[in-house]
């Protein structure tokens, strides 16, 4: 590492006295400024910034410093960058604005297609960029920018080292395709940003470039920045040249207001009830205010958050606990790690929304929220009106009862941290009135400590009273007050050669949160994740960019239920789950395991032995079929509502294709099918699910898109009367067309039409529907 930086900054020295090979690789050099790290340039007084085109020709690009000192990252880190890229970046009164250059050796095979906003994948040609305002590499705020000028962008959050790119900021980008590559201009506003007041570290940025081809290739600006570190924005770098900015704009105010007209026109029917039909005018508004730089308020006025794009089916057939979706709302999408991690960790458990899960809340009248951030705290608290009703949860150790919550209620949700070098505590309330005496309280906290660079602890502990319930029949019902508690507590440690995570969980039988998402109690589990990194390797003929044997251990056990009946030391589930993954070209994965496991169905019923065999791949095999991704488990499966265990097999498929068509436009298709089933004693298949959806998307400009989603589910069991098992046939399908103008966040306009359909009942409703918002 040391030689390698040494390298580095000979050749940082030499840059301004030789000029560069006239090679495809790296191209040409625009300056005599060779920098060690990303540096901002002021734009002076009085100059206009750059036209946001995509070219990099107006006059400031010209004297803004370069920085081009990039280094691989994937598919072998700590290896020089091939193919050269360039940044600048400009400070103007009220944004940062990204110059940046990529040149490749083969322009022709840039895959630059048009898509959806929050699309820009690995299968495509991108520039992304990582900001740090906070300066303290927990969480950074990024957006990608593909070849077409498409934007990604989202949240990352260091902790679980994932990303979420369901927050959108008001950032505008333009790319142009040159003879030699490609450049592109990013714009993103300072009042995007969210830094605290005073007394804050420097703002760091990371640059990274993806290249798709044969071997997909990672370029990063941070030299430094190696597979071995906890997360991937671990070496942000010190973005230099800002000055006095951050106090020059801290005291200033930024107000953004969005109106939005709603119309819809609704008829639904059933066996049991005659057709209806509504008719709806909604007018609503969404409001932003940042007073100054650390306070961010929002507001929203009857919102129409009815989904547009519609949530994926999922198998549920044979599943004994809720599942949750992701959220797409954009008023609890702001500052969205402040709330609190939302993201899985790396054994794939989500244990953060227990804490808060805002699609709990379904259709508001109205909301408020304050957000703050300092130098070393943060803190964010809501209040809303909910209108919606939804599925109440009240969940036990062998499944999830659900029931319908009350129309009306009151939410309201706080949390706050304090932040002391790599020790993280957090505090949180959480209260959901229903009225009429029914209440549901949590408080609790969390924190996150970084005891060295390879290692970091989690954990929380929540404490819920409610007098809230359901009934045998699933009917709300007023109770006496139950408390409940959830602890949870994670280690995670990560070396050159291996990696290895723990999970230790309790959860009382009580424990209750109709703010969050709680799928299982009364339960105790402990869990451990690992595997051995081998690099790379060659197997039957391929080269392989990298190898892993991994290894799942988990128990999970029962805590005495009296109202559920269930006693204490029962084992719900045991994994056994020896595996691999492998990287190969086409950015391919493949990975897979054996499941010497063991389920338990209900209480006091046998522990059936499940052994079963996944595997699972995904790849970009290409530009028209630009995503491929398939997991399917064979073996001994657990019927749940049998109890018993019978072949069976489940898995899930997915492909994208992309077409250029010969006027310019894009087709996008989107096929994703899920099948699960299991045998009975005789031999005959005992039930089958199924899932599909099909998603079609003609993209007429970067701005104009026609969406098509159809998507059904179907769920069949053959009834057995010696088990006391009904027949089945459930079936859900929808049907969704939509004609969208988009210009960023602040002018969308909609039209579309709706139907969907379900069985038994004969369940049935179509909606056609305009909206339309606008952002001033």
């Amino acid at each position: 590492m040391n030689l390698h930086r040494l390298r580095l900054g000979l050749l940082a020295l030499a840059t301004p006295w030789c000029a560069w090979a006239q090679s495809p690789l790296q191209g040409t050099h625009a300056t005599a400024t060779a920098l060690t790290q990303p540096t901002a340039w002021r734009l002076p007084a009085g100059e206009a910034p750059p036209v946001l085109d995509g070219r990099l020709d107006d006059p400031a690009w010209q004297r803004a410093p370069v920085f081009d000192r990039f280094v691989q990252f994937l598919p072998a880190d700590k290896q020089p960058a091939a193919w050269r890229t360039q940044v600048q970046i400009l400070v103007t009164d009220d944004a940062l604005v990204f110059g940046l250059r990529a040149w490749d050796p083969a322009p022709e095979r840039i895959r630059a297609p048009w898509t959806r906003r929050d699309q820009v994948k690995a299968d495509q040609d991108f520039i992304g960029v990582f900001i740090d305002p906070v300066g303290q590499r927990r969480s950074a705020q990024y957006v990608r920018v593909s070849a077409a000028g498409t934007v990604e962008d989202g949240l990352f959050s260091a902790e679980e080292d994932t990303e979420d790119a369901a927050p959108d900021f008001d950032v505008q980008a333009a790319a142009v395709r040159l003879p030699d590559g490609y450049s592109i201009e990013l714009r993103w506003p300072l009042a995007a940003l969210r830094f605290p007041h005073s007394d804050g570290a420097p703002w760091r940025v990371m640059v990274t470039r993806n290249i798709p081809r044969e071997n997909r290739t990672v370029n990063v600006s941070a030299a430094a920045l190696t597979k071995d570190a906890l997360s991937f924005i671990a070496e942000l770098q010190v973005l230099d040249g800002l000055g006095d900015l951050v106090e020059s704009v801290r005291e200033r105010s930024f107000l953004s207001w969005r109106p939005e007209l709603t119309l819809r026109s609704s008829r639904s029917s059933s066996e049991a009830d005659s057709p209806q039909r509504t008719r709806r005018t909604a007018l609503g508004a969404e409001l932003k205010w940042r007073p100054r730089a650390d306070w961010v308020l929002d507001a929203t006025l009857n919102p129409d958050f009815s989904q547009v794009e519609l949530d994926a089916p999922q198998l549920a057939g044979n599943t004994r606990f809720a599942l949750s979706v992701p959220e797409k709302r954009p008023f609890f999408l702001e500052s969205a790690d402040v709330v609190g991690p939302t993201q899985p960790d790396e054994s794939g458990e989500n244990r953060s929304l227990a804490a808060f899960y805002s699609r709990a809340i379904t259709d508001p009248d109205w909301g408020l929220r304050a957000t703050w951030r300092g130098a070393g705290a943060e803190a964010t608290a809501l209040h809303l009106r909910d209108a919606g009703g939804g599925a109440l949860l009240r969940a036990g150790a062998f499944a999830t009862r659900t029931g319908t919550q009350p129309r009306d209620s009151q939410a309201s949700f706080a949390r706050g941290r304090l932040q002391w070098g790599d020790l993280g505590l957090a505090g949180l309330v959480s209260h959901r009135d229903f009225g009429h005496g029914l209440a549901t309280e949590v408080v609790g906290g969390d924190g996150v400590w970084r005891s060295d660079e390879r290692t970091q602890w989690r954990g929380h502990l929540l404490l819920s009273g409610t007098t809230l319930g359901l009934s045998p029949q699933g009917e709300v019902q007023r109770i006496a007050r139950e408390q409940g508690h959830r602890a949870w507590l994670a280690w995670r440690h990560r070396e050159a050669d291996w990696v290895a995570n723990l999970n230790v969980e309790d959860v009382s039988p009580r424990f209750a949160n109709d703010n969050g998402f709680v799928s299982q109690s009364g339960i105790r589990r402990v869990s451990a994740f690992g595997y051995l990194r081998r690099g790379p390797g060659r197997w039957l003929g391929l080269d392989l960019h990298d190898r892993e044997l991994q290894l799942k251990l988990q128990e999970t056990r029962t805590q005495a239920d009296p109202l559920l009946g269930v006693a204490a030391g029962q084992v719900v589930e045991r994994l056994v789950q020896p595996g691999f993954w492998f990287a190969a070209a086409r950015n391919t994965g493949v990975w897979g395991h054996v499941g010497l496991d063991s389920h338990r169905a209900r209480s006091g019923g046998a522990l059936h032995p499940t052994r079963t065999l996944l595997l699972g791949a995904e790849s970009n095999p290409g530009e028209i079929l630009n995503f491929v991704n398939a997991e399917w488990e064979w073996g001994r499966r657990l019927d749940v509502d049998a109890d018993r265990v019978g072949l069976g097999a489940q898995g899930q498929m997915q492909a994208q294709v992309r077409l250029p068509l010969p006027n310019g436009w894009w087709l996008e298709l989107d096929q994703r099918l899920g099948l699960g089933w299991v045998d009975g004693a005789d031999g005959r298949r005992a039930f089958t699910d199924r899932s599909a959806r099909s998603l079609a998307v003609l993209h007429l400009s970067p701005r104009d898109s026609l969406r098509v989603i159809h998507q059904h589910t179907r769920f069949t069991r053959q009834g057995e009367a010696q088990a006391g098992l009904p027949g089945a046939d459930e079936r859900t399908q929808a049907l969704a067309c939509m004609l969208q103008h988009r210009v960023g966040l602040s002018r969308v306009l909609s039209v579309g039409w709706n139907r969907a359909e379900a069985q038994p009942g004969r369940q049935r409703s179509h909606e056609v529907f305009a909206k339309a918002t606008l952002g001033y």
